[in-house]
């Protein structure tokens, strides 16, 4: 661990783009802190218009601008950080995981219909993607340079809780790990982020287990990258820097007994 991003609201997203990390926190206004990606001070506040529900946040640095999805506003915001300019697009379904891939463009996960979606920066719907039956409640999708897609899935309810490797087309699985939920070697509670470096391999927040588990490109288990001993409560949100090597894990408190939601959050920096 190298730094701590401070307590506050819940953490609903956390990227960086052109030199500057951006974290999105569950709130009414000022929703989005930024912050410096070297000195770690914070920079600025910003407020994202029209903004209900957040699920996500992720960047694109080709195009330096930042993406949020808004499951009840079932739409993306997109956010120009060079203009300081907010736009949004309806996306018809109720959006969670948001990824951008080789292309510059914008993949996005729905998790009730179990769908991806391929969206340009000024939201043109490219494809759309149904994803295998087997792939119940689809979280965050990556995809890899060879086109075929790296799918994290699995709810509270669900009989299977794993990270698949999916075709190009969607229609079949080629390589998967996880099965029952639980917390032995191969199994998950929750994988419900990833990241993928330049390598191919993927990280996966495992969010009940409490840690960041390491795959290999063929998605065989390496390693436990962060454990319960680094972090405070949950681990609900990842991205990966690979230019700096740093791993932005956000870490959320669940109150059970009482709210029955998060309550608190902050972001956690390891050297990978």
């Amino acid at each position: 661990m190298v730094h701590l991003l401070p307590e506050g609201e819940p953490v609903i997203g956390v990227t960086s783009v052109a030199g500057e990390i951006f974290l999105l926190r569950g709130k009414g206004r000022d929703q989005v802190e930024v912050y410096d990606a070297i000195t770690y001070r914070q920079l600025r506040r910003l407020t994202v218009p029209d903004l209900r529900s957040p699920q996500d946040m992720t960047s694109c640095a080709h195009a330096v601008c930042i993406y949020i999805s808004d499951i009840n506003g079932e739409c993306v915001h997109r956010f120009d950080v060079q203009a300081t300019a907010f736009t949004r697009w309806t996306v018809k379904d109720r959006p969670v995981g948001l990824s951008v891939n080789a292309s510059h463009n914008v993949l996005v996960t729905f998790h009730e219909v179990r769908k991806i979606k391929e969206f340009s920066t000024l939201g043109d719907l490219l494809r759309e993607l149904t994803l295998h039956d087997d792939v119940i409640t689809p979280w965050h999708t990556i995809q890899t340079r060879s086109n075929e897609f790296v799918v994290c899935h699995g709810g509270p309810n669900d009989a299977v809780h794993r990270v698949c490797q999916i075709s190009a087309e969607g229609s079949h699985i080629v390589h998967s790990h996880g099965g029952q939920p639980g917390s032995g070697h191969g199994r998950y509670d929750g994988p419900v982020r990833l990241a993928v470096d330049d390598n191919e391999f993927v990280f996966v927040a495992d969010c009940d287990n409490r840690r960041v588990r390491l795959l290999s490109p063929t998605l065989g288990h390496v390693r436990d990258i962060v454990s319960r001993d680094h972090l405070k409560w949950l681990p609900c949100r990842l991205f990966l820097d690979v230019q700096r090597r740093r791993l932005y894990v956000a870490d959320n408190e669940w109150n059970e007994k009482e709210l029955k939601k998060f309550t608190s959050g902050r972001v956690v920096v390891f050297s990978v």
